[in-house]
């Protein structure tokens, strides 16, 4: 497993990490949970090292899993907090008195310390322009509470006020279908260092190819919520601009292409990967192929074929 460094921290992080959202049995429904030990296991044994949650993932449960699962002296977690389920409704708060509670419940559950990333999850502007919701999390990482410290972005504006306010880390959505974000960025994550976690690298499943038009979600996934009939069958059609580069004899498949555009780019630390199954994460393991994973030219003809589609990265 190839390692790259996470920005200016001192840490060198697998450049494929393991999600927890979907093992949680949050967003995609109930999992087997001999299952979840099984694909965690199988990830340290393969190499990875960096393990991305939140607090509210199973209502903290997943933080107790790694807590509890994963060898400390050779896997980072990176955790997220400022998500409070327990007001009515579920809101966000990332004041400093809410903050530290959090934080404090979080290494309970993972027993680390000092926690290796812990990111603001989902911040406004508006929240990172309060000084001491900044204060506080430098105070954790001048403290040597945490390794390092960032935030997990939603848009270009909260990512670059994250960079502003000194993040070391930022978690960002980014695939084939959806790369604008880190491109609008990568001059200020170059300047300033920052390490970039990409997430949702096959937007949700989308990119594997293997859905039709008329796909169904059971409830309790958040899919069922995220496209319209509409748009769904808009974005499958889509994925031909990607056939051709998965006829290549060391691609094979539309999985493959989309995680290997996520690797190609070098200001990615790490590919947050979200398998639910052994096999889906030796699938995974076996396509990200290896440097420089897609060709300059290849890049460049994706990006042709992609605006020919509607799709600008």
């Amino acid at each position: 497993m190839r390692k790259r460094p996470l920005g200016k921290t001192s840490l060198e992080v697998s450049e494929l990490g393991l999600g927890t959202w979907g093992l949680s049995g949050d967003g995609y429904g109930p999992v087997v949970l001999p299952e979840v030990d099984r694909v965690l296991d199988r990830a340290v044994a393969s190499g990875v090292n960096l393990f991305d949650t939140a607090d509210v993932y199973g209502r903290g449960a997943m933080e107790k899993k790694l807590g509890a699962r994963l060898p400390k002296d050779k896997t980072y977690v990176v955790t997220k907090i400022g998500t409070d389920l327990e007001a009515s409704p579920a809101q966000k708060r990332f004041d400093p008195s809410y903050l530290r509670v959090a934080f404090e419940r979080s290494r309970e559950r993972l027993d680390r310390s000092p926690l290796d990333v812990v990111l603001l999850h989902n911040p406004t502007e508006h929240a990172l322009a309060r000084a001491e919701t900044v204060a506080f999390m430098k105070e954790l990482e001048e403290r040597g509470l945490v390794r390092a410290w960032g935030v997990s972005a939603g848009s270009v504006e909260v990512g670059r006020a994250a960079i502003r306010a000194g993040a070391k880390v930022l978690e960002l959505a980014y695939n084939v279908f959806n790369a604008k974000d880190l491109h609008a960025l990568s001059a200020d994550v170059k300047e300033h260092g920052v390490g970039v976690l990409a997430r949702s690298v096959l937007a949700h499943g989308l990119l594997t190819g293997h859905w039709s038009p008329e796909r169904e979600f059971y409830a309790g996934d958040h899919r069922a919520d995220r496209w319209s009939q509409k748009e769904l069958a808009k974005r499958i059609q889509q994925l031909d601009a990607l056939r051709p580069f998965s006829k290549a004899e060391d691609v094979g498949t539309l999985r493959s292409v989309a995680l290997r555009f996520v690797l190609a780019n070098q200001l990615v630390s790490s590919a947050i990967l979200g398998p639910r199954s052994v096999a889906q994460f030796d699938q995974l393991e076996r396509e990200a192929g290896e440097p420089p994973y897609l060709k300059d030219t290849v890049m460049v003809e994706l990006a042709a074929r992609l605006k020919a589609v509607g799709v600008e990265i």
